[in-house]
């Protein structure tokens, strides 16, 4: 149950009292309800902040930031200001599209990113004590293909399905919906699409890698790259299912897997 709805994020209560939190970053054209049932699987210490990113709330008149930058800084700026108001230890989750931003934005709490001019600025947020990244390809690795953002609608949600399933028909056949959902979707897809990987930048806190058995994009295959980027060995645990097995049957075991590792995470009170 969300406890708290606010400009950036949602916070779905902890069963007991709060002592860590994880966030929770959405895939392309996702949004907090995926995490809505995850704290009842999780040790009841743990809250979930599921982050809404800008202009994604379909009630929102602002238009949808377009670029992964962008993104990062929006949560960057969430992140700090859940921890300013109430810090406690944290982990960031981030599925496909998330699992991108949630890196990055590793990066900047970290003060590991040189060119962005917040390198050791207290003011953001202290840096996670894991990271949990799911359904996506290392970040060092280019897109390849042939971009798809700037085609019409039609050839737009025929190239989404193919490529990852992931438009469900009751949008796709409400013309209203899918007004108010495209935008958004669109500019994920362009943020995705437009992202230029930089070598040689490593997380510092541990990284556990998530994937479906089924899952195209990524293949399971591609899941050990994950090490390029991180200073510490990787996990990797696949489970059964496709790009969103997470919303499906596997969700329990992969919830399962989380509450292992944030079992990692230390419950001391933050400085």
């Amino acid at each position: 149950m969300a406890g708290d709805v606010s400009n950036g994020w949602v916070r779905f209560d902890a069963s007991g009292t709060a002592r860590r939190r994880l966030f929770c970053l959405p895939f392309a054209g996702g949004g907090p309800a995926t995490y809505r049932l995850w704290p009842r699987s999780l040790p009841a210490d743990v809250e979930v902040i599921a982050v809404q990113l800008p202009g994604r709330d379909p009630s929102s008149r602002l238009r949808p930031p377009d670029s992964i930058g962008e993104l990062v800084e929006s949560t960057v700026e969430t992140v700090g200001a859940v921890d300013r108001i109430d810090p406690l230890p944290f982990a960031l989750f981030g599925h496909s599209m998330g699992a991108l931003i949630a890196y990055e934005v590793a990066l900047r709490l970290e003060g590991r990113d040189p060119d962005d001019g917040h390198r050791g600025d207290e003011s953001a947020a202290r840096g996670p004590r894991q990271l949990f990244v799911s359904g996506r390809r290392p970040p060092d690795e280019p897109h390849r293909g042939a971009p798809i953002h700037g085609l019409d609608d039609e050839p737009f949600l025929d190239a989404m399905q193919e490529t990852y399933g992931g438009v469900p028909a009751v949008v796709r056949n409400e013309p209203d919906l899918l007004a108010l959902f495209l935008p958004a979707l669109r500019a994920d897809i362009r943020a995705l699409e437009t992202y230029e990987p930089v070598a040689d930048r490593r997380v510092r806190c541990p990284v556990h890698v998530y994937g479906g058995s089924d899952d195209q994009h990524p293949r399971p295959s591609q899941l050990p790259g994950w090490q390029r980027v991180a200073e510490h060995e990787i996990s990797i645990r696949v489970f059964d299912g496709d790009h969103f097995y997470l919303t499906t049957d596997s969700r329990q075991s992969l919830t399962a897997d989380l509450a292992g590792k944030l079992a990692d995470v230390a419950v001391e009170q933050a400085r």
